[in-house]
């Protein structure tokens, strides 16, 4: 049974249409139809990295600062405690003050994930440096191979963040969710698109995530796909399924995104919103 989930990005022409209309007309229609779901999806992506921005600067100087003030207020509680204070206190300081070391450490890096990467080595550096650091955070096994491409080392810095945030949320989803010892990254590149590939060796979809509609994170990935005349599917894949193999195989969820070429080289979003308005 097909577990798959494809989003599209382009509207649905009903038939009367295509037979009422000449075919000139209808692929006029089309590639209008096309210019607003990209010009409406840059608009969701560019709101979404607002938000982001703002979230990260609340996290870093509200958050940040109330947490600093909780750890000066330990610190004096600590040196306050009289020498013949129950263990229990000591031992209580020491439960508190590694809970404020863990939101710390995730207040932390939640701010660097919000914050838009360094892209000033091209989208393969900031991939290679991110998925590195994301191994060595989540202790998972993972790899990132690129085809060799020079049209990588020419995208606009909108269309390299468009990868990188939906290659970012793919492994991000692996460590919460799939229970996964492994995670792959690979780009692969034709004539007309470029492909991100995110797959692991997890416990695959489930029926539920399978049905959900309008989570966030696929809302955003979907979004950033379709700015650049793309297309985002997620299936189920079965790991070791042979004939051959026991009933137990592991299942993995496969993530598979593409990026029109024409879409990503051409002009930035603005400049294609203003051709439509004019």
């Amino acid at each position: 049974m097909d577990t798959s989930t494809v989003v599209p990005f382009s509207a649905h022409i009903p038939p009367s249409l295509a037979h009422a209309a000449p075919p000139s007309a209808a692929e006029r229609e089309l590639a209008q139809l096309r210019a607003r779901v990209r010009q409406l999806s840059a608009e969701l992506v560019q709101a979404q990295e607002a938000a982001c921005r703002h979230v990260a600067r609340e996290l870093h100087d509200g958050v940040g600062a109330e947490l600093t003030a909780t750890r000066f207020a330990l610190a004096g509680v600590e040196t306050w405690l009289p020498a013949d204070a129950p263990p229990q206190c000591a031992a209580a300081l020491a439960v508190a003050n590694r809970s404020l070391d863990a939101v710390c450490t995730a207040s932390r890096q939640a701010v660097a994930e919000l914050h838009a990467p360094s892209l000033e080595a091209g989208i393969v550096g900031a991939l290679a440096q991110w998925t590195g650091d994301f191994a060595a955070r989540t202790n998972l096994r993972t790899s990132f191979v690129c085809a060799a491409d020079v049209r990588l080392t020419r995208l606009p810095t909108d269309a390299a963040l468009a990868i990188f945030r939906v290659a970012q949320e793919a492994l991000n989803n692996i460590a919460k969710h799939a229970r996964a010892e492994s995670a792959d990254l690979r780009i692969e590149t034709g004539r007309r698109h470029l492909t991100l590939i995110v797959s692991d060796d997890g416990i695959g979809l489930t029926r539920t995530a399978r049905s959900r509609r309008g989570h966030f994170g696929l809302s955003g990935m979907q979004a950033r796909c379709a700015a650049f005349d793309g297309t985002l599917r997620i299936s189920a894949r079965r790991i070791g399924s042979g004939r051959g193999d026991s009933g137990t195989a592991s299942r993995g969820t496969l993530v598979q995104a593409r990026f029109a070429w024409d879409a990503m080289l051409a002009s930035a979003p603005g400049a294609e919103r203003r051709a439509l308005q004019s």
